[in-house]
């Protein structure tokens, strides 16, 4: 009889995956970057629970985030659900506790969300949606706001080439007021939206098919979606369309203020502009809409969406809490800048690395590395006294951008080499002091236009 162990076969559930350090870096650059820039106006950090009643997320975004979405019974008999984004659930954590927060409330939440769909290259049932929402509010300044957070993201992020399309959902609903699509507007929104990948006339025949509109109806929302232009030429142009309906006259009275305003705040035109075709394919937004496309790279879809959604905490509240927001695609993104070559390839999260050369000077090693540390680099000393050549081409796989090399006679001396990996050039720094020359030497090779 074998004493074999049986192993456990090390793998993945379908849809979901593991991320390498070389996955994990840019990702938490990314997140960062985005803390960074909803702090800078004023957004809160929050946390919702990853299971929520299933009561709480059906029917909030669609029947197909529905039928992704992964729901059981809990060990107390309860019907749960796994929350699919984290506006449906902010919409209930507002209407639990915004007596208590005041408003308006700015929020934003960067976490996990599970979707069962059907799994496709860089689509996965896990990923993380960057958030960030004003509620409490119908002021244009908060739709204002949004565009601004989402144009001065999209530059810290490292992008000079995107542009920011927006639209406003009462413009549509206006013209579908006009036209006598009121009741079926949820299905011809839903087909326009599919606009850019099937065609006119395949959305045509959707609408005609799926909302019951005549050729002529589906023309003239097919007119609205293609009408382009300045930014003045599409506002007069959806004047005459929707002359007579208050609702369209309102959203492009909106739309209007957004595009002035966010152009007196120094957007340039060419990075936000209006565009009719636009329109969600989710059912809470009711105003303004926002999708952002890469200029390099716009077939690979928006990387950064949201809008205006005025009724949805209305299902858990009895108190009018409008809201607005918007979600950074992180993994699109991610995707996009690796096929841009905006990526740096890096297994470690430290610029300097020290190998350990001489077996009798550790303490020395460990007094550099925690004087680099308290400058303000990331250090890493290699664990063991191996030959320099051996560390070396480990610092060269993971990235390292800087060598410290000492020796027991440059240590003796108080100095020691800057190399710089990249390069191969190294210069001599003195240890002495405050090991100022040290610093001055890996600033000039890590930072060289500071």
């Amino acid at each position: 009889m074998s004493n074999k162990k049986k192993l456990i076969q090390p793998r993945t559930l379908k849809g979901f995956r593991d991320y390498l350090p070389d996955a994990m870096m840019p990702r938490e650059e990314l997140v960062n970057t985005a803390r960074r820039v909803y702090r800078s106006y004023g957004f809160a950090p929050i946390d919702t629970p990853t299971l929520e009643y299933a009561e709480i997320l059906l029917g909030k975004g669609s029947d197909e985030t529905d039928r992704q979405m992964y729901r059981f019974e809990d060990h107390g008999k309860r019907d749960v659900g796994m929350r699919f984004d984290l506006t449906v659930p902010l919409a209930r954590f507002a209407a639990q506790h915004i007596g208590e927060l005041g408003t308006p409330f700015k929020r934003y939440h960067i976490a996990t969300v599970w979707r069962g769909e059907n799994t496709q290259r860089g689509r996965y049932r896990e990923f993380m949606q960057c958030d960030f929402d004003t509620i409490g509010t119908k002021s244009i300044v908060a739709d204002i706001e949004t565009a601004l957070v989402i144009h001065d993201l999209m530059l810290a992020i490292g992008f000079e080439g995107f542009t920011v399309r927006v639209n406003n959902r009462q413009v549509l609903s206006g013209l579908l007021e006009k036209l006598d699509l009121v009741e079926k507007s949820t299905e011809v929104l839903r087909a326009l939206d599919k606009l850019a990948k099937i065609g006119a006339e395949k959305v045509a025949a959707e609408m005609q098919e799926t909302a019951g509109a005549s050729a002529e109806q589906a023309a003239q929302v097919l007119k609205l979606a293609e009408i382009g232009g300045t930014t003045d030429e599409i506002l007069s142009a959806l004047d005459s369309l929707v002359a007579g309906s208050e609702k369209g006259e309102i959203g492009v009275g909106q739309l209007r203020e957004l595009t002035a305003a966010t152009a007196a705040a120094g957007v340039p035109a060419e990075r936000l502009q209006i565009d009719v075709s636009i329109a969600r394919g989710l059912d809470y937004y009711t105003g303004t809409i926002f999708e952002t496309f890469l200029s390099e790279l716009p077939g690979i879809g928006s990387v950064c969406s949201g809008g205006r959604y005025n009724d949805l905490a209305s299902l858990y509240t009895n108190q009018e809490l409008p809201g607005i927001g918007a979600s950074l695609g992180l993994d699109r993104l991610l995707a996009a800048m690796e096929e841009l070559g905006k990526i740096e390839a890096r297994t470690t999260p430290a610029e300097v690395f020290i190998p350990y050369f001489d077996a009798n000077s550790l303490q020395q090693y460990l007094k550099i590395a925690a004087t680099l540390r308290t400058a303000g680099f990331n250090v890493e000393l290699y664990p063991d006294a191996k030959k320099l050549g051996q560390q070396l081409k480990y610092a060269d796989r993971r990235g390292f951008k800087v060598a410290i090399v000492a020796g027991d006679r440059e240590l003796a001396e108080d100095k020691c080499q800057v190399k710089d990996l990249k390069t191969g050039d190294s210069a001599e720094a003195s240890l002495a002091g405050g090991a100022e020359e040290l610093i001055a030497g890996i600033s000039k090779i890590l930072r060289p236009t500071a």
